[in-house]
């Protein structure tokens, strides 16, 4: 057992939980969870998700339905992002045609001075970005 909390589990909220599990599984290669369905859905990342039995494994990604779902307005406005995720890359460009092919669109606000990093809007409207690492 461990002395100190391990990040488990990052849960998104959207208005159908199964689309949007379905658009990351896509993005990211991983599967999903058994039982997913449009309230709740959880992806499996590789190595497993973290659990009594694999306390090694890796943080997954979830996604649950909230019925007044009302999408970010970021950088501003009166529903601001309150999370995004980062999503590390060799080559933003290369990694842009799948992701843009799975339902993300490319943001209009692009605060970027050096080309590092590319902002996103999952089908959901959470930005997210694609992160050259």
């Amino acid at each position: 057992m461990t002395a100190k909390p391990l990040l488990d589990l990052v849960v998104l909220d959207c208005p159908d939980a199964l689309a949007l599990g379905r658009f990351y599984a896509t993005v990211l290669g991983w599967e999903l969870q058994d039982g997913a369905d449009r309230d709740w859905t959880t992806l499996v990342p590789p190595g497993g998700g973290i659990s009594p039995e694999n306390r090694a494994g890796h943080t997954s990604l979830a996604f649950q339905r909230i019925d007044d779902w009302v999408p970010p307005t970021w950088p501003g406005g009166a529903h601001p992002q309150q999370v995004h995720l980062d999503l590390s890359v060799d080559d933003i460009d290369a990694a842009e045609p799948p992701v843009l092919a799975a339902g993300a669109r490319v943001h209009e606000h692009q605060p970027s001075t050096n080309g590092g990093f590319r902002v996103y809007l999952d089908p959901a409207g959470h930005p997210f970005c694609l992160v050259r690492g």
